[in-house]
């Protein structure tokens, strides 16, 4: 099982559920498992810009490489605006 962390936004849409354990090969399968992928993933399927994924506290750019049993996969929503 991996362990999917959304931050608490996210949360709420999910109903308040922060924490997902998941059967995922990859970082993708797992983040569209969840009840938030709609806000995750643009109708092209790729991640949205202020999305950032962590596999074990280290930031992703490539959502389909391995994750094993032991991951942990934390979502962190960038903070744009000026």
């Amino acid at each position: 099982m991996v362990v999917v962390l959304i931050p608490s936004l996210l949360a709420r849409e999910a109903g308040g559920q922060g924490r997902f354990e998941l059967d995922a090969a990859t970082p993708r399968e797992a983040l569209l498992e969840l009840p938030v992928r709609d806000l995750l993933f643009d109708e092209r399927g790729r991640l949205r810009p202020l999305v950032n994924v962590y596999v074990n506290r280290t930031q992703v750019d490539e959502l389909d490489g391995a994750v094993g049993a032991d991951d942990e996969i934390r979502l962190v929503a960038a903070v744009a605006g000026g």
